[in-house]
């Protein structure tokens, strides 16, 4: 299966009387944008646009999802399936991608979990989205629905607003075209057979409660541990519906862009084999926790793995699935890497994971999610900043009078992201 992502790099983003990408700049008729995210919702109260760029001293608060704006030019399928085109296999042809751009959805809180997004300031430096053009969509469902049906007619809006702007590139020229391409497995495995087999098992939290995430539109709570083409996640097969912790959901746009996909894609054939993607789910239940682990080990044997990246979302209960799926891999054979964050307490001290093998000896830490900081007042918010009391990582008193937050860097979208799409590093002396 081959994918040719057609970048279109957005420098810029304005409001216009038409909506349509010049010269690196994308203006957008704010009408059409708000009646293209409606759509025909009549839940929709409400539904605000804004534009929050880089350097602005903004805040979003609470942020529910980021998208990234894209159009199919070719290929099966349609943009993502199962919310916003059928459920066709994704994954071949072109697709044409905003780069740069984004939409940010907020609204008024119903959980505890969602997150900040800071233009400026030493929050900006936490964040993978203070870099990009963000449309902003502040949407407010009618009062009376529950809370998955609030977040339901959020995501689907911000859902529907990615796909009006990304016809904005149907007919533009892309600046670059990167192709990738998986082919299947017995060719794939004879096409580099002296260098090393790698799959990726991929994580999606799955806990129900406003911890879920979508394959083809279907709740992969509900499914068992399944095979799927790299370039299929790159093309939007996977969309997030969650709430964990800010710091480390995986957003629509990070599923989109896994950095994990693109770094294996940029050593296949150079000294490792990437031969495919094996998706599991973060389960709430001890045999749900085994039947999972147990099927995402045998798939990777099946595919005749020597090796396997196990990327981690949320923290918690979930690090139970991931030492599962270390320890099976392991006595199987296969090596194991993980990819997690860390809850080691605001002084740093302490467990950093609920769970631990023996086993799990190569790990990559995204960062401490407990660390603290005070992030300055900005000049404008989009948004709820009360929110910042309730969200995880804050607490009663974290809004400041002056409009200051003080809290764990868990409040921060994207600032212990554990594909690896975040800013933080460690470095050696």
């Amino acid at each position: 299966m081959r994918l040719e992502l057609g970048n279109i790099f957005i420098r810029d983003v304005q409001f216009g009387s038409k909506t349509e990408v010049v010269n690196q700049t994308l203006f957008i008729d704010r009408d059409q944008l708000a009646k293209a995210a409606a759509g025909d919702d009549e839940r929709i109260v409400s539904l605000v646009i804004d534009l929050a760029k880089p350097g602005d001293k903004t805040r979003i608060i609470p942020v529910k999802d980021v998208i990234e704006p894209r159009v199919k030019v070719s290929g099966s399928g349609g943009i993502l399936p199962g919310f916003i085109s059928s459920v066709d296999t994704v994954g071949e042809g072109r697709t044409h991608v905003l780069k740069g751009a984004a939409v940010v959805t907020t609204g008024r809180i119903v959980g505890f979990q969602e997150g900040i997004i800071d233009m400026s300031g030493i929050g900006a430096k936490y964040t993978p989205f203070s870099v990009t053009q963000n449309i902003v969509l502040k949407v407010e469902p009618e009062a009376g629905l529950n809370q998955h049906e609030h977040e339901l007619v959020v995501r689907m809006a911000g859902f529907r607003a990615a796909a009006y702007l990304g016809e904005a590139g149907r007919n533009i020229e892309p600046d670059e075209v990167k192709a990738y391409e998986t082919k299947p497995l017995v060719e794939q495995v004879q096409e580099y057979p002296d260098l090393p087999k790698v799959v990726y098992v991929y994580m999606l939290q799955s806990q129900g409660l406003l911890h879920d995430t979508y394959l083809y539109g279907e709740d992969v709570k509900k499914i068992l541990p399944t095979l799927i083409y790299p370039t299929e996640v790159m093309d939007g097969a996977i969309a997030s519906g969650n709430c964990v912790s800010a710091c480390d959901k995986n957003p629509t746009y990070v599923h989109q862009n896994s950095p994990v996909i693109h770094e294996l894609y940029e050593r296949h054939g150079k000294d490792i084999n990437f031969i495919g993607v094996v998706l599991t789910n973060e389960n709430v239940t001890l045999a749900d926790k085994e039947r999972s682990s147990c099927y995402t080990a045998k798939l990777v044997e099946f595919l005749g793995a020597d090796a396997a990246i196990v990327s981690e979302e949320g923290f918690g209960n979930p690090d139970a699935d991931l030492v599962m799926n270390c320890t099976k891999l392991e006595n199987k054979g296969i090596k194991t890497v993980l990819i997690c964050d860390e809850y080691a307490g605001q002084d740093g001290a302490s467990q950093s994971l609920a769970d631990s093998t023996p086993l799990g000896n190569a790990v990559v830490t995204a960062g401490n999610a407990n660390q603290v900081v005070t992030l300055p007042p900005m000049e404008k918010v989009i948004g709820y900043p009360e929110a910042a009391d309730m969200i995880a990582g804050g607490s009663a008193g974290s809004l400041g009078t002056d409009g200051s937050i003080t809290a764990e860097i868990q409040v921060i979208t994207g600032a212990t992201n554990e594909l690896g799409f975040g800013n933080l590093t460690a470095r050696g002396y």
